[in-house]
């Protein structure tokens, strides 16, 4: 199956398509991989929904991405002794590390290592930011806050803290668990919520020792701080707006999206665009035409990959939301603009003998415009150089390893092939205009340029071109 498109399409799952028939129907419409949101996920249920995933890789014969969406820390204020309470703008309202029944003027917070962090003048949301409060003292066991917006508030409604940086890690006792589970499963990507910092990524890193890439949630302001290194640290970013748009003003939101969005492709990271994209469709079968722009923003801006999060889990019409997304992806990469667009945004190589070797392979492809772009990787990394370039031919990732393939499975462009290493250069040209031709992608007399290693099998060792016929029955020659 050979997508027309080279947006990726990440799909949620959840009650309304956690079973077979619907994995089928959704991975039909366009989606490239599942996620599974740990926050409402056990380990037994992810194991079931892995197995179920892999099935539906051998139905279709090729690789579907499984990532995990850890929870995080959820920050909490205690409960209150009649339930629910109505805090007044203008009022005092205190945070306090005892336990107490809360009150309109006071409630607990059960997270003592926050009370040190934060400092006058610092901003605290309430209930997913229907409430602000305005710190004006902290002793480091009550903190002391002006009601700036009103309004009721229940027993354990979320808070938190956009101005402060918390001294907390990104993984609860929790989060190693479903961690560790989904290592052992061979899923794909790990998604860290709640990252505030690039060493935050460190654990998560540790104990994935490279058996998953690790993707990290931009949704703190403290992140924005951070996120050349935070990039650096992490295998990609999801830009997850809904939390972000929560702790910051939401007109900052769109550039902060484009910001991240070519700050991961300018560093050849794979980036997610989520929360929200398509939110009406959860109980309508169209979308807005303010939601089919938004979805449009993010493909014009080169991003590697679109998210459904409610829209496929719980909402009534899964299957025609990803359909949509697929549609206005279609569409999009199809506008004369959004080469312009991609071309203008591009980055000049790395000084690098690969990066060179991806840059050079884009031009003379779209130069001798040239059937596909084909790139041999073990670890992925070339396949990601070729998707950097952002290149106007299709790319195709041959590949020995399914975690790799799978891994590629959401990165801009590329459609990934488990196939053997090429054994000789004869072979090398062989099996890449076998499976061009296989594939769909090549005809009979048309050319392709192949990037591989030497010697062949060496994880970062791209440093050879060659362009190639595509001869009858796919046979490659020079």
């Amino acid at each position: 199956m050979r997508r027309i498109r080279c947006t990726k399409i990440l799909a949620t799952l959840g009650p309304k398509t956690a079973n077979p028939e619907m994995l089928a129907k959704l991975f039909d419409a366009g989606a490239d991989g599942f996620r599974v949101n740990m926050s409402h996920t056990s380990p037994a249920k992810l194991k079931e929904l892995h197995g179920m995933i892999r099935d539906l890789e051998q139905q279709f014969a090729r690789p579907v991405a499984i990532l995990v969406d850890l929870q995080g820390p959820k920050l909490r204020v205690g409960t209150f002794a009649d339930g629910k309470v109505t805090l007044k703008s203008g009022a005092d309202f205190a945070l306090v590390k005892k336990k107490i029944d809360g009150t309109a003027q006071s409630a607990t917070l059960p997270h003592p290592e926050i009370f040190a962090a934060v400092e006058a003048g610092h901003v605290i949301l309430l209930d997913d930011g229907k409430l602000r409060l305005r710190v004006k003292t902290s002793d480091g066991e009550t903190i002391v806050s002006t009601v700036e917006v009103g309004g009721p508030l229940s027993d354990r409604k979320g808070i938190s803290f956009p101005d402060t940086i918390l001294p907390m890690g990104a993984m609860t006792p929790k989060d190693r668990n479903d961690l560790e589970a989904a290592i052992n499963l061979g899923v794909d990507w790990i998604a860290l919520s709640f990252v505030q910092r690039p060493d935050d990524l460190a654990e998560a890193r540790k104990l994935a020792r490279g058996r998953a890439a690790i993707m990290a949630k931009i949704e703190k302001p403290s992140a924005v701080q951070y996120l050349d290194e935070i990039i650096e640290m992490a295998d990609g970013l999801m830009v997850a707006r809904g939390d972000l748009g929560v702790e910051m003003p939401l007109e900052r939101v769109p550039g902060l999206q484009k910001q991240i969005t070519r700050a991961c492709r300018k560093a050849g990271r794979p980036v997610i665009v989520a929360t929200q994209m398509l939110e009406s469709m959860i109980s309508a079968p169209v979308p807005t035409r303010a939601e089919v722009s938004d979805v449009a923003t993010a493909v014009f801006e080169g991003a590697d990959g679109i998210m459904l999060s409610a829209e496929s889990a719980v909402g009534e019409y899964p299957v025609e939301a990803v359909a949509t997304m697929n549609r206005i992806a279609v569409e999009v990469e199809r506008d004369m603009n959004y080469r312009n667009i991609l071309n203008a945004q591009r980055a000049e190589p790395e000084a690098t003998g690969p990066d060179a070797i991806s840059a050079a392979a884009r031009q003379v492809a779209e130069t001798l415009n040239l059937a596909a772009i084909v790139c041999y990787t073990s670890s992925g990394a070339t396949g990601l150089r070729a998707a950097r370039e952002r290149p106007g031919p299709p790319i195709i990732a041959l590949t020995p390893k399914a975690e790799t393939s799978r891994r590629l499975a959401l990165v801009w462009g590329i459609h990934s092939v488990l196939t053997e290493d090429a054994h000789d250069e004869t072979d090398m040209v062989d099996r890449a205009s076998r499976i061009a031709f296989q594939e769909g992608f090549a005809r009979s007399g048309q050319r392709i340029i192949i990037s591989a290693g030497v010697p062949f099998g060496t994880p970062g060792a791209t440093n050879m071109l060659r362009i190639a016929f595509v001869g009858s029955e796919g046979l490659g020659s020079d």
